[in-house]
């Protein structure tokens, strides 16, 4: 099968689907100053961002996330099940939003994560899927 992909800022390449690789992109933000964010101009562009990578057929999957203090931690020590409130590590920024993108290279990853707004103002953490 055959598929499109990013082959520069905004041109397209041919490939073939076993070429392409799966990326997740981890959105890590401050919950406190995210809650405050209200910007306009920035909803545009992350509107603006996320047709040009669905449309390009880079983007699985992308959400935000419910705030930490909702999420649970479940763990198994000795054989007892252990569910704990919020976040597993006490750290500034949390895990606010996914992507699974779909891309040739790390690089093309990269440049997609680039453009999007969030690493203006929060950190983008890019792993590679194991399929």
């Amino acid at each position: 099968m055959l598929m499109t992909v990013s082959g520069g800022e905004h041109g397209r390449t041919t490939m073939t689907m076993e070429d392409l690789m799966r990326y997740l992109m981890l959105h890590f933000f401050d919950e406190d100053v995210l809650a405050t964010m209200d910007d306009p101009a920035t909803d545009r562009e992350l509107a603006e961002w996320i047709s040009d990578v669905r449309s390009s057929g880079a983007q699985l999957y992308g959400a935000a996330l419910q705030p930490s203090s909702l999420g649970r931690t479940v763990r198994i020590r000795e054989d007892s099940l252990l569910v704990t409130d919020g976040p597993f590590a006490e750290t500034k920024e949390q895990v606010a939003g996914i992507d699974v993108l779909e891309c040739a290279s790390i690089e093309e990853a990269i440049a997609l994560a680039a453009r999007h707004p969030s690493a203006r103002s929060g950190v983008l953490e890019i792993r590679q899927v194991i399929d």
